[in-house]
């Protein structure tokens, strides 16, 4: 691979696709950042704060001049933060909340230097179907919502428990095409 343009520090799949759908040259650097939301901490603020944590961890870590992008998806119900599932019930209880009703998406990005660092943060409404326990059951048993905020996937098969949207689909997904890449053409640009 050529020289990147930026990283990404960032473990997940969908990520990495999303950055490439975008055409951008760059490298994955693992970082490790404690996801703990902290008493009184909006989830908006929380989402931006992990957004902002790993992006500075990733500069940190590869001490370069490229800009380092992290991000951070949560699920929002009722002012309730939904995030990965830690078994069965969990997930269970999760898909249960978000049935027949209207939750948010929030994906918050952060491009970051050693010098400066930008936030973005995208909301999106999203409006399940009602969902019955073999519905859920079945959905746990594919083994998707194992490893997705809110247990569940709008890519993968839980897509067909959306009914609709309003907002960015791929926030949803994890990453923000358009302010992505808006925040990294500017960036990109400053360093040339």
């Amino acid at each position: 691979m050529s020289t990147p343009q930026l990283y990404l520090a960032s473990g997940s799949p969908r990520r990495k696709e999303l950055l490439t759908q975008l055409g951008y040259r760059f490298e994955r650097v693992v970082v490790d950042v404690e996801e703990q939301h902290q008493a009184g901490e909006a989830p908006a603020d929380y989402v931006q704060r992990l957004s902002r944590d790993k992006a500075m961890a990733g500069v940190t870590a590869v001490a370069d001049r490229h800009p380092v992008l992290g991000a951070d998806t949560i699920v929002v119900v009722d002012e309730t933060i939904l995030e990965k599932p830690k078994d069965f019930a969990d997930a269970k209880r999760m898909l249960q909340l978000l049935s027949g009703r209207r939750h948010q998406v929030m994906t918050a990005v952060t491009v970051a230097t050693q010098a400066q660092q930008q936030t973005q943060l995208v909301i999106t409404d999203v409006w399940f179907k009602t969902l019955s326990d073999q519905e859920i059951d079945a959905y746990w048993q594919s083994g998707e919502p194992q490893d997705k905020a809110g247990s569940y996937g709008i890519q993968g098969i839980g897509g067909k428990f959306v009914e609709r949207i309003d907002g960015s689909y791929y926030a949803v997904v994890g990453l923000p095409l358009v302010e992505t890449d808006i925040m990294v053409q500017n960036f990109l640009s400053l360093s040339n």
